[in-house]
């Protein structure tokens, strides 16, 4: 079996693409309108369409996707021009800093409360 890509679920939809394309800087590959694929295979769904396909709900969720519990990691070979690109835009956790395992990160939110992750390749 192959592991293919985490698929969070957003609230809206045009908010997210604008955030992932223009402040991420990620290319859409594929965009059916409820989800969206990026060139480094990673993706995107409308949550409440998602809701109901898979347990069948059509009432919209009240609280945020995102509960501080997942972390969507990405890496960048220049960290530092990647936290001055983005950092200032972003709903920062906290800068980069060195973790106990040996590598440099930055975390923010992303517009429905995901953890992101950008480090640098160990």
């Amino acid at each position: 079996m192959r592991f293919v890509n985490p698929l969070p679920f957003v609230a809206d939809m045009d908010r997210s693409r604008r955030f992932y394309t223009q402040v991420l800087g990620l290319e859409i590959v594929e965009d059916h309108g409820d989800f969206v694929r990026f060139d480094n295979g990673f993706a995107i769904h409308e949550g409440a369409s998602l809701l109901r396909s898979v347990f069948g709900r059509t009432s919209k969720p009240t609280e945020p996707f995102g509960r501080d519990n997942l972390v969507l990691y990405f890496e960048v070979e220049d960290l530092d021009a990647t936290f001055a690109d983005i950092g200032k835009k972003v709903d920062l956790i906290h800068p980069v800093q060195m973790q106990g395992w040996g590598q440099r990160v930055f975390r923010f939110h992303d517009p429905d409360r995901h953890i992101i992750e950008i480090g640098e390749p160990q």
